[in-house]
């Protein structure tokens, strides 16, 4: 199930699913120690003695966020309980804390108690052993901890008029059959246990009077700290300053953000600049305080493979860096590089994946061939991106201090191991895992990756005085570019190949299979758009990849089998791909000579706007026959690969004014 509404402050990440259930709740980093493990928590409304669940189907739901902020705008109506909601959801963008303001309007014409019922499906540090959950009459709240992991839930009605449950219970849960107390209360009576421990949940009611047609409102808040004492100075700061004061900042802290660095949005119509705003601030919350960029946090992906996206990939976090770099938010990325430099190995290469913490992630990638011998797990790419993503930083932004920290750990090491990670007999770049993390062997993407690495390590070191190191790393992107034009073209096909696999004996693998990464061969700069080989490469991927059905879109490659749904691969060569439907436009864009060819573009920008859930969110591929999200949703790389296109276009449309409006030579006078 998609997480329709994330909303984060950099350590604290709340994800509500399509159902308006929280089911993600990470905490203290984004990304890690899912604080639920994706179980959900309940949200429930008692009435006139009937009961129902926000998920129960008879309720209607808009899920939405506000204009240009991260605080949701959630409407419920449920005619058979004659009542409607209105919920803004938001994580205070300084304090550990979410809050959730409640307006309830009975739509019967008499007076009625509504009662309002808020569960709480901790399983904190990823798993259900040892928590405590209690009643605190101190604050007439719930709290659960375990360890340094604390969360106090409380709730006032109107401006602190009165605050805490005026009922409440704890309990056991997934133990001997119990579901727990969210099934208590669905008689609109909780029986009032005031602690439980072992694997426990709990669920709070308020109470609320209300007139005909009348509109009262309830603020409920989850603390969250590493001591009791954190999480109580967090809810009387609440209690104090009231809980809309939190809300209404956090609202225009985010609009502030937005616009600080909001540039023209050339002639794009509106929903377009719309979805750049909304991909920008989804986009943000996926990035922990600490550096890490995450690929995405939606945990319904582990029952794929008992295992997450909830990981820093160097590559996914260097094309988000270089998104928000076009976007103008340079800042936003400094932790990221600087976490980079962190881990990146002695040798000068990047791993698989990383926790947000910096530890080493789960990897599939062996350190052995099935034959026994060593072989690097690595993906090259991953170690060139961040070089060329941090040299894209530089040139926009020149900050000299800041690269001189990353200069020797970071860009010298990374670029002399590319230089020697090469293949002595063809100058290419040694075997690696390819972006899709599927194959081994020598990738398009990966030799621009690697080019395109190498020169930005050769501009670097051309800043700090270092001329002898920048012929050395332009010489080993010279060769690579021929090997690439020896070895990865294929005169016969006229185009370019995905990959080709050296062997021992001197043989070579090609692999003719359309990718529609070989997009990068252009992105990175190592050809031009233009350049009659990319061209037709590029055109047989707009044949072949794109989805014939009438949902459209690209996919990745042809046959590609992850979440495959589909055999009918001359019409569905695969899943389509936000990423890849935005790489062809990008291509689209370059080559574009008129403002007639750069226009024509627009219509890939506004199928991405319709495909994408009505929050914004875009998930990682969609069905191709009935439009529903696949894989994780959101995916950051998703969000920021419209930030790119959108940026694209709007420098060509900037480039192709000018032409137009170029004033002739003047003609001298007779």
């Amino acid at each position: 199930m998609p997480r329709d509404l994330p909303i984060a402050n950099g350590r604290l990440l709340v994800n509500f699913d399509s159902d308006y259930r929280v089911r993600d709740l990470y905490y203290p980093y984004i990304g890690m120690e899912n604080q639920t493990l994706g179980h959900p928590s309940h949200f429930g409304v008692w009435v006139d003695g009937l009961f129902s669940w926000i998920e129960n189907p008879e309720w209607q739901r808009d899920m939405a966020y506000e204009e240009d902020t991260l605080v949701t705008d959630v409407k419920l109506l449920n005619e058979r309980l004659q009542l409607r909601l209105r919920c803004h959801d938001t994580v205070d963008f300084d304090r550990d804390a979410y809050l959730r303001r409640v307006d309830v309007e009975n739509c019967s014409a008499k007076a009625r108690e509504v009662r309002l019922y808020f569960h709480h499906n901790f399983h904190i540090m990823g798993t259900e052993v040892g928590d405590t959950a209690y009643f605190d009459p101190r604050h007439r709240c719930l709290v659960h901890y375990k360890n340094k992991r604390w969360f106090m839930c409380n709730v006032a009605v109107g401006e602190v008029e009165r605050d805490g449950f005026d009922s409440f219970a704890t309990g056991t849960k997934e133990v001997d059959g119990r579901e727990g107390t969210w099934r208590d209360a669905e008689d609109g009576h909780l029986e009032g246990n005031p602690i439980a421990q072992g694997s426990v949940d709990s669920t709070g009611c308020v109470n609320l009077p209300l007139q005909p047609n009348e509109v009262g409102t309830v603020y409920y808040w989850i603390a969250a700290g590493e001591r009791y004492g954190d999480v109580e100075r967090i809810n009387q700061a609440i209690l104090e300053r009231s809980p809309e004061t939190f809300i209404q900042r956090t609202r225009d802290y985010w609009k502030a953000w937005i616009h600080e660095k909001m540039t023209s949005f050339a002639d794009l119509p509106e929903e377009i600049c719309r979805m750049y705003r909304r991909s920008l601030l989804i986009l943000r919350t996926q990035i922990d305080s600490h550096g890490g960029i995450l690929a995405a946090n939606d945990s319904d992906i582990s029952q794929f493979a008992r295992d997450t996206y909830s990981y820093v990939w160097p590559r996914d976090g260097a094309l988000v860096a270089y998104a928000l770099v076009v976007a103008g938010h340079v800042d936003t990325t400094r932790r990221f590089f600087l976490f980079c430099r962190d881990v990146i190995t002695r040798d000068g290469y990047m791993l698989h994946k990383y926790n947000p913490d910096g530890s080493l992630g789960s990897s599939w990638h062996p350190w052995v061939t099935k034959d026994g011998y060593p072989m690097m797990p690595v993906q090259e790419d991953e170690t060139a991106l961040v070089i060329w993503s941090l040299w894209q930083r530089y040139k926009r932004h020149h900050d000299v201090e800041f690269v001189a920290e990353l200069y020797l750990r970071l860009i010298k090491s990374a670029a002399e191991w590319m230089v020697e990670y090469r293949d002595k007999r063809t100058n290419l770049p040694r075997h690696s895992w390819d972006l899709w993390e599927e194959r081994r062997g020598v990738m398009a993407f990966t030799v621009a990756a690697v080019w395109a690495g190498l020169q930005a390590a050769a501009g670097f070191t051309d800043t700090f005085g270092e001329r002898e190191l920048s012929a050395k790393y332009r010489k080993a992107a010279d060769e690579i570019k021929e090997a690439t034009l020896e070895h990865l073209y294929d005169p016969q096909l006229g185009r370019f190949l995905r990959m080709i696999q050296f062997h021992e004996d001197g043989t070579c693998t090609k692999d003719t299979t359309l990718d529609s990464s070989m997009w990068a061969l252009f992105k990175f700069g190592m050809f031009a758009p233009d350049d009659p080989k990319i061209v037709a490469t590029m055109q047989a991927i707009e044949e072949r990849l794109v989805v014939k059905t009438s949902v459209g879109g690209v996919a990745r490659y042809e046959n590609d089998y992850y979440h495959q749904v589909s055999q009918d691969i001359a019409n569905v060569p695969g899943n389509p791909w936000f990423i890849c439907t935005l790489w062809l436009a990008q291509w689209r864009i370059a080559r574009a000579t008129t403002l007639r060819e750069l226009q024509a573009t627009v219509s890939t920008l506004q199928w991405v706007e319709q495909h994408g859930l009505r929050s914004g969110v875009l998930a990682e591929q969609v069905n191709p026959y009935t439009d529903e999200p696949l894989s994780v949703s959101p995916l950051t790389w998703s969000h920021a690969e419209v930030l790119i296109t959108v940026q694209d276009y709007v420098e060509k449309y900037a480039q192709l004014v000018s032409q137009t409006l170029k004033p002739k030579e003047a003609v001298p006078a007779s």
